[in-house]
């Protein structure tokens, strides 16, 4: 494998996602000043699914912008030398023996995925983040592989350890060195991990098909990017296949299915011109925009796309009550449509959650809610002075706030199950809750009241009791229930997620007010 330019370009950025990807995680700082989100931040179809789904801007997408203008510029440069999964099926190309090409994803196959997933966003479903390549690799990564490493390090010093016996401190450095610069910080088992691995797995599958199968065929972001770089000046001449040779079409990834270049379609990879053996291929500026093909896709596609996109909305929407009572959102999200239009499903908030409380929604919130994040309080919980998840998102959907804010942010209520916890079940003792909870002025209380016991005779029972004015939901009550399977407390999600007055639950304020059944 020859070094060129593009390709010197490629393992540079994919040095930097990979970079970013272990850097993206808790290393013993309350902040994170570089993070993975950069990739997605100058990412057009986030961008675009982003303004059509939330119908507003945020300059945290500028980066974004200034791609799509300078693919209008120079072409479809992303694809051939940035996008660090295009680097990786480049990478494995070489080594995966080739079939005949699928018939089914030639044509139009990729603008049935663009469009719809645009016309969706369009009426408030934004699903692009489920086929966008930059999510599909991180979360391949996040839930699966990452977690595989981190475990199989794990296990692999444990088994070094007892090999080497009394010499294990001298390689005590070097497994400290790893775990606080490469591993993850704790382990942890997704849900849906198998699907994104499956998912990525896939993409690089079809590369026995066809060199860039997933880039040509099926990629939405290629796909935008390839149309805005059709109105480019910067491309090859000549832009067909000379008559004496034709050795483009064995050397183009992408471009040469035909005699004529597909324009929408070249990485701008520049492989065509240094292996031309007649050096008669050049890149340059045109004077003139020389468009081919129409402006827009054909009617029947648009159409088709639009209507697609609707009717992939109608069933998106769907969500069970019953399964919603329970969906909490990260600290910050006060509106779960505002949430859902935003974020792009890239698993960063998951990955560096401190306490492991945020999990990837399966059936929870319907098609439209899978993949984003939710808290599960009987996994983890969300750590009091904790931002590290809005720090990282890529869009703004989980808001960076400050500490101070971000603790009165609320993610729920705590509600208490009568016929689970300890003392109203069983008239016996327990303030595991209140000793645990984080609020300074104790939103779990308890007060001693005399029971009946189950023997027949009355006892003094510390009951505990909810201060829900000043309880913000952080789950860390029902974590650390020390009941099995189902707690006796648990958090519940409220309709108004209005942040907690400052004032509010100070000591002399009368705002007591007990929750001790399940809201129907």
């Amino acid at each position: 494998m020859k070094l060129t330019p593009a390709r010197i370009c490629q393992l540079l950025f994919l040095a930097l996602f990979l970079l970013l990807f272990v850097q993206t995680e808790y290393r013993g700082h309350d902040e994170i000043s570089t993070a993975v989100n950069s990739f997605f931040r100058v990412n057009p179809l986030v961008l675009i699914s982003y303004l059509l789904a939330a119908k507003s801007w945020t300059w945290l997408l500028f980066p974004a912008l200034l791609m799509a203008v300078a693919t209008l510029f120079l072409g479809r440069f992303f694809c051939g030398w940035i996008c660090p999964l295009g680097t990786i099926l480049d990478l494995v190309t070489t080594r995966i023996g080739k079939s005949a090409p699928i018939m089914a994803l030639k044509g139009n196959c990729k603008y049935w995925l663009l469009l719809p997933l645009l016309s969706a966003s369009l009426v408030n479903i934004n699903l692009s983040g489920l086929l966008d390549p930059i999510a599909i690799l991180l979360r391949g990564l996040t839930f699966f592989l990452y977690p595989l490493l981190g475990i199989a390090a794990r296990e692999g010093w444990v088994g070094l350890y007892h090999t080497i016996g009394e010499r294990r401190d001298a390689i005590a450095p070097a497994y400290a060195l790893i775990r606080d610069n490469l591993l993850p910080f704790r382990d942890t088992m997704y849900p849906l991990a198998l699907l994104s691995a499956a998912t990525l797995l896939g993409i690089i599958a079809l590369e026995k098909y066809e060199t860039r199968n997933w880039c040509r065929n099926l990629c939405p972001l290629g796909t935008l990017l390839g149309w805005l770089g059709r109105f480019s000046l910067f491309e090859r001449l000549p832009g067909k296949l000379c008559s004496d040779c034709g050795q483009c079409r064995e050397l183009c990834s992408t471009g040469f299915d035909r005699d004529t270049l597909h324009k929408e379609e070249c990485t701008l990879c520049m492989e065509c011109q240094r292996r031309c053996p007649n050096d008669r291929i050049s890149f340059r500026l045109q004077k003139k925009l020389n468009v081919t093909g129409p402006f827009l896709p054909e009617r029947r596609l648009l159409l088709g796309g639009f209507a697609g996109g609707v009717l992939l909305a109608l069933p998106a929407r769907f969500r069970s009550p019953e399964k919603e009572s329970r969906l909490l959102r990260p600290p910050g999200v006060q509106n779960e449509d505002d949430f859902l239009k935003k974020c792009v499903r890239c698993g960063e908030c998951m990955k560096v959650c401190l306490k492991n409380a945020l999990y990837p929604a399966t059936y929870q919130a319907g098609v439209e809610g899978i993949f984003t994040p939710q808290v599960i309080p009987r996994l983890g919980y969300c750590e009091y002075n904790c931002t590290l998840c809005g720090q990282v998102c890529p869009t703004g959907a989980i808001p960076a706030l400050p500490v101070e804010s971000k603790k009165r942010e609320v993610i729920g209520k705590a509600v208490f199950d009568k016929d689970h916890c300890l003392p109203f079940a069983r008239k016996i003792d327990c303030i595991v809750c209140e000793e645990h909870c984080p609020i300074p002025d104790k939103a779990i209380r308890s007060r001693s009241v005399t029971l009946m016991g189950l023997d027949g005779l009355p006892r003094i029972v510390k009951e505990p009791y909810l201060v829900e004015d000043i309880c913000n939901g952080c789950g860390i009550c029902e974590y650390v229930c020390p009941l099995e399977t189902k707690a006796g407390i648990e958090i519940f999600t409220v309709k108004n997620r209005t942040p907690i007055a400052p004032s509010v639950g100070k000591p002399g304020s009368n705002s007591e007010s007990v929750l001790d059944v399940y809201p129907h």
